[in-house]
C-alpha cells in the first residue's frame, strides 16, 4: 500500500515581524513554545512575503504575484483574489484532502471569493481585514464574538486567538484518520492591540517595549501554538504532519523606526515598507516523517509564491489545471538535498488605493541585492540593515534590476485595471451584503468609521449572475443591529446622519426615493440582465451633500 500523504498545518499570524520572537533574538517577548519548535524545525532565514497582509495571503493561496492575481491592496475593491485563480485549498481538495480554514481570510467576503468558495470545506472566520472592520459581524471586539461558520453567524465565548486554535484543533481531531490541510491564520497581533491583562501585564512598565498589548497578544499566540503541538503528539499525528509557523508581513507594533524603540533584528523598516523589515519574516517548518527539521537553516532566498508549488511536491499532489506559478518548489532546500537555487529576481509591489500600483513604488530582490524604488541599491549580504545605498558604486547591477522590473511591468500592467466584481443574484449567496470597505473610492473600512459617520464615496464593481427582479436595501447600519438610518448606537458614541433622499444606479437603472424618518433601509427594486455593472448607492442630505450607503443588501427575488 502507498504511504499516506502527509497532513499540512499552516499557522500564520498577522502583523508579527521577524524580530517579534524570542528565537529570533527579541530580548523581551516570551514565546517559549515557538522557540522550542524553532529548535526542532528547518528555518528559512531569508524568507520574504509582501509588505501587507492581503498581497501576502493571495500570493500564498495562488503561488502567483499579487499584481497578477488581483489582490494587491487591503480595501478599495482590490483585496479580492481573482475568480479564475486556483487556490491552495483547491489543490488539496482535488487530491482528496479534508480542508479547513480558521481565522482571517481577507481575499473577498462575498461569493465567489469567500474561503468556502475557494476550496475550503470547513470555515470559521471573521470578515474583512480584521475583527471589527466594516464587513465583520457588528460589535466584534476580540472577546466573545460572532464568527461565520461557512457563512452562517455563530456566537462564541472567549478570546479570538483561543477560538481559532480551538476550532482548528477540533477539525484536526475529526480529520485524524485521513489527510487534511488546515490553514490557521490568526488576526492577532493586528491592531487594535487587545488582549487579557494577564498577558499584557507581562510587558507593561518596560520603557523599551512600544506596545505591551502587542507583545501580550504574541505570548497568547505562543501559548495556543504549544497547545496545538501537544495535540499532534497526543493524537500521534506529529510524525506525518507538516507543521509551519510563519507571519504575513513586517511588525506593526514591535518596532518604531522613528525612535528605534523595540526590536527589529537589525532590519530597516516595518509593516508596509519595501525595506527588508517590511517583508522578511520567520518561516519554520517541521515534518519528522519527511526528514524536515533538526535545526537546519536554509539561507537561500525563499518567498510566499514558492509555498504552493513546494507543498505540491512535498505532499506528492496531482496538480489541477492552473495558471503558471511565479514561485518554484523549494522542497530540495527544505530536505537538505540542495543548498542553493539559481539566482532570480523577485518583485514586491502593492498600493493602498483603488488606482493601480505605480511603476517604481516597489522593490526588486535577488539573493544578494535589493533595488528599492528603482533608485536605491543595497548589498544585503554585507549590509543587512540597508544603511548604505551603493547604486552609484554598482550602476550595472542597478541597471540590470531596473531592466528586469521594466520587463516584468510590461507583462503585468495590462492586468491592473481589471476589477474583481462581487456577484449578486447567485444561488450561493442571496442576498449579498456589500460593505463600504470594498467600494472603488473612499472607503469606510472599519466600524469606527461608520459610528463616526465618515463620508464614504464610490461604487461597487458587481457581476449580475442571473437575469431577474432584484431588491436593494440601502442602509447606514447592518441588519443585525436593527437600527434606523438616522439612529445612533446606545452602547457607544456615534454620530447621526439625517438624509432626506436616497439614490441608486445599476445596469442602466436609476432611481431616487425619500428617506422616511426612522426607516432602517430604503428599498429599490429593478429588473436586471446578467453582466458586469457598477452599483452606486447614496444618501443625500437636505443640502444636497451625498455620502455612500455603508451597506447594501442585494437580493434576486
Amino acid at each position: 500500500m502507498a504511504a499516506r500523504r502527509p497532513n499540512l498545518i499552516l499557522v500564520m499570524t498577522d502583523d508579527q515581524g521577524y524580530g517579534d520572537l524570542g528565537c529570533t533574538g527579541n530580548p523581551w517577548v516570551q514565546t517559549p513554545n515557538i522557540d522550542e519548535f524553532f529548535i526542532s524545525a528547518t528555518r528559512c532565514s531569508d524568507f520574504h512575503v509582501s509588505p501587507l497582509c492581503t498581497p501576502t495571503r493571495g500570493a500564498i493561496m495562488s503561488g502567483r504575484n499579487p499584481l497578477r492575481n488581483g489582490a494587491w491592496a487591503t480595501c478599495w475593491g482590490r483585496s479580492i483574489l481573482r475568480r479564475d485563480e486556483t487556490t491552495m485549498a483547491d489543490v488539496f481538495t482535488h487530491n482528496g484532502y479534508r480542508t479547513g480554514m480558521f481565522g482571517k481570510w481577507h481575499l473577498g467576503d462575498n461569493y465567489p471569493y469567500r474561503p468556502q468558495d475557494r476550496g475550503f470545506a470547513k470555515v470559521v472566520a471573521h470578515r474583512g481585514g480584521g475583527v471589527g472592520q466594516t464587513p465583520d459581524f457588528w460589535g466584534n471586539s476580540y472577546f466573545d464574538d460572532t464568527y461565520l461558520h461557512n457563512g452562517k453567524p455563530v456566537a462564541h465565548e472567549g478570546y479570538c486567538t483561543d477560538v481559532w486554535f480551538g476550532e482548528a484543533m477540533s477539525f484536526i481531531e475529526q480529520s485524524r484518520d485521513e489527510p487534511f490541510f488546515c490553514y490557521l491564520a490568526t488576526n492577532a497581533p493586528h491592531s487594535p492591540y487587545l488582549v487579557a491583562d494577564e498577558y499584557a501585564d507581562l510587558y507593561r512598565g518596560n520603557p523599551d517595549i512600544p506596545e505591551p498589548e502587542f507583545y501580550g497578544m504574541i505570548t497568547n499566540i505562543d501559548e495556543n501554538f504549544g497547545r496545538l503541538v501537544k495535540q499532534l503528539d497526543a493524537l500521534e499525528l506529529a510524525e506525518d504532519t507538516i507543521l509551519i509557523f510563519m507571519t504575513d508581513n513586517g511588525s506593526s507594533g514591535g518596532f518604531v523606526p522613528e525612535t528605534g524603540a523595540g526590536y527589529n533584528a537589525g532590519m530597516r523598516g516595518k509593516k508596509g515598507s519595501y525595506y527588508d523589515g517590511g517583508h522578511r519574516v520567520p518561516f519554520f517548518i517541521r515534518w519528522p516523517g519527511g526528514g524536515i527539521g533538526g535545526m537546519r537553516d536554509v539561507r537561500e532566498m525563499v518567498t510566499h509564491t514558492d509555498l504552493l508549488p513546494t507543498f505540491i511536491e512535498l505532499c506528492g499532489l496531482d496538480e489541477p489545471e492552473h495558471r503558471p506559478f511565479d514561485g518554484m518548489s523549494v522542497a530540495p532546500l527544505l530536505r537538505g538535498e540542495r543548498m542553493a537555487l539559481p539566482d532570480r529576481e523577485v518583485f514586491l509591489q502593492y498600493r493602498q488605493n483603488t488606482d493601480p500600483p505605480r511603476m517604481w513604488e516597489n522593490a526588486v530582490m535577488t539573493r544578494d541585492w535589493r533595488l528599492v524604488g528603482g533608485e536605491e541599491l543595497y548589498h544585503v549580504s554585507s549590509d543587512p540593515g540597508q544603511v548604505s545605498d551603493v547604486a552609484a558604486r554598482y550602476p550595472d547591477i542597478a541597471r540590470r534590476l531596473r531592466i528586469a522590473h521594466e520587463r516584468w511591468w510590461a507583462e503585468v500592467e495590462p492586468l491592473l485595471e481589471q476589477y474583481c466584481p462581487i456577484s449578486i443574484g447567485a444561488e450561493e449567496e442571496n442576498p449579498a451584503c456589500l460593505g463600504a470597505m470594498d467600494v472603488l473610492g473612499d472607503v469606510a473600512w472599519n466600524q469606527g468609521h461608520i459610528r463616526d459617520a465618515m463620508r464614504s464615496t464610490g461604487c461597487w464593481a458587481v457581476e449580475v449572475e442571473r437575469a431577474g427582479h432584484y431588491r436593494f436595501e440601502l442602509r447606514r447600519w447592518p441588519r443585525e443591529l436593527g437600527l434606523p438610518i438616522d439612529g445612533v448606537l446606545q452602547q457607544a458614541a456615534s454620530s447621526a446622519i439625517h438624509p432626506s433622499r436616497a439614490r441608486i444606479g445599476i445596469g442602466g437603472f436609476e432611481a431616487v426615493a425619500d428617506v422616511p424618518a426612522g426607516a432602517e433601509a430604503v428599498v429599490f427594486e429593478a429588473d436586471l440582465q446578467p453582466g458586469r455593472a457598477d452599483l452606486d448607492a447614496w444618501f443625500i442630505d437636505a443640502d444636497g451633500e451625498e455620502r455612500g450607503a455603508y451597506y447594501v443588501y442585494a437580493e434576486r427575488v
